[in-house]
């Protein structure tokens, strides 16, 4: 059984590590500074998120404890729900918003690495830096709100763009976590 639905998210797995072997030999040159405005942008924009997703759930009556996604998706515990059941549980007209946000979401992420990096390959390494921290905020301003997830095992739908990917929690957080550890090792030790 993989990690994640559909198959490819797994993959996922292997940007830490392919972070690190790039920029290791090649010697990554993004400063102190892009990387706080980063990791900055990072936190403040994760939480903004984590909120929107909290008042999505509210105003569609999905928060937890209440009847919607969480109770349509019964989910035995270690089994992947289908990509038909997390789109039969959401209404349609939520389900193209969320397309819409998550694409919104990356075109911002982008725009950030751009502003803060010289390269080419100094942008791909500083979106893989806001976006980690971005994950990894976003699932702590859920915990800190609604006290979601109350456990790294529970399932999320990560994504739904091209469809929905869907792992535990812990999935996503480890590979963001190591990307930030991959892109700190990867830099050029500092002349100072």
């Amino acid at each position: 059984m993989f990690l994640a639905t559909p198959w490819w998210v797994n993959l996922l797995l292997f940007v830490p590590a392919g972070t690190y072997m790039f920029y290791r030999s090649r010697g990554l040159s993004l400063d102190k500074k892009a990387l706080a405005a980063g990791f900055a942008f990072g936190m403040a924009f994760g939480f903004v998120e984590a909120a929107v997703v909290v008042y999505l759930r509210a105003a569609s009556g999905i928060s937890p404890g209440s009847p919607g996604i969480s109770a349509a998706i019964a989910i035995p515990a270690g089994a992947l729900p289908s990509t038909s059941q997390v789109l039969a549980s959401m209404p349609e007209s939520l389900v193209r918003i969320e397309e819409v946000r998550e694409a919104a979401t990356i075109v911002m992420l982008a725009s950030v690495a751009l502003l803060g990096a010289r390269t080419a390959v100094g942008w791909l390494a500083l979106f893989l830096w806001t976006f980690a921290t971005w994950d990894i905020a976003y699932y702590a301003g859920l915990w800190f709100t609604i006290r979601w997830p109350s456990s790294l095992l529970e399932f999320d739908v990560l994504f739904l763009i091209p469809e929905p990917w869907i792992s535990q929690v812990w999935f996503p957080l480890a590979v963001s976590a190591l990307t930030l550890f991959a892109v700190m090792a990867g830099r050029k030790p500092s002349r100072s």
